[in-house]
């Protein structure tokens, strides 16, 4: 296995005239915890994409699992946000969760016992297993949103890639699907897009800022520079134990305006 899970050297990725990754350095270390906060359109999802292989950089380097990533692909683990579930579509939770061995298998061949044990343990690390006959979308948000994990789970992954997996649920489900993600990283490298700047310290092990360029010190803090250059405007962090920050006033376009998380 090689020493890093993944290296991207000055990457860079164009949509036509748009730059949506500049200059990206970045290395992910095995076990991991990594959560990426930035604003919104600032390349968060086109990273993790990067990483997944299914963009390819217009410049630079990228090596997952000392491959290419599309090489890697099936030992990386994705959660993708959350969409509403139509209540009416026929599908179950065990049914959802085997997709997750599709990439293991030939093209129209059944699923194997290994399919369904692996498929079984997935859905009872994250406590679903009980529910696996239920139809998907008569679960809550937060099941929802274990049983994406629990697909992603299925193809003993070394890598897990989730992009805002706490979007759509509440305060308490947020906390209860954190405390899982910690439970995994004991096995598995975590890289999580989030825009809960107040609570991924207290459950990552470092974070990296993001927009458009990448700011990763290899450390858990968040810094009023680190957030400054992330989302462009001078920062002022409140102290611990309060729930919010509060953005300075900057200039922008439409003249000065206060900006407050």
């Amino acid at each position: 296995m090689p020493s890093d899970i993944a290296t991207l050297e000055r990457v860079y990725v164009e949509y036509g005239s748009t730059v949506a990754l500049e200059d990206v350095t970045f290395t992910i270390k095995p076990l991991d915890f990594v959560s990426i906060i930035g604003p919104n359109g600032g390349g968060k999802t086109t990273l993790l994409k990067v990483l997944l292989g299914l963009l390819t950089p217009t410049r630079g380097t990228v090596e997952v699992l000392g491959k290419p990533p599309a090489q890697s692909r099936l030992q990386i683990g994705y959660v993708p946000q959350q969409v509403t579930m139509d209540k009416t579509f026929p599908i179950n939770v065990w049914d959802v969760t085997l997709m997750g061995r599709l990439g293991k298998k030939a093209l129209f061949r059944k699923y194997s016992a290994e399919d369904r044990e692996f498929a079984a343990e997935a859905l009872n690390r994250v406590k679903l297993y009980d529910l696996r006959h239920r139809q998907i979308g008569n679960l809550s948000g937060g099941q929802q949103q274990r049983v994406l994990i629990a697909r992603a789970l299925t193809s003993r992954p070394k890598l897990l890639l989730l992009d805002e997996p706490t979007a759509s649920v509440d305060t308490e489900i947020k906390r209860d699907i954190y405390d899982l993600l910690v439970e995994l990283n004991e096995e598995l490298t975590i890289v999580m897009v989030s825009h809960d700047i107040g609570v991924v310290s207290s459950y990552t092990k470092t974070i990296a800022c993001l927009n458009r360029t990448l700011v990763y010190h290899n450390e858990k803090h968040i810094t009023s520079d680190m957030m400054a250059a992330a989302y462009r405007c001078p920062v002022d962090l409140i102290a611990h134990g309060v729930p919010h920050r509060v953005l300075a006033e900057h200039e922008h376009e439409h003249g000065v305006a206060p900006h407050t998380h």
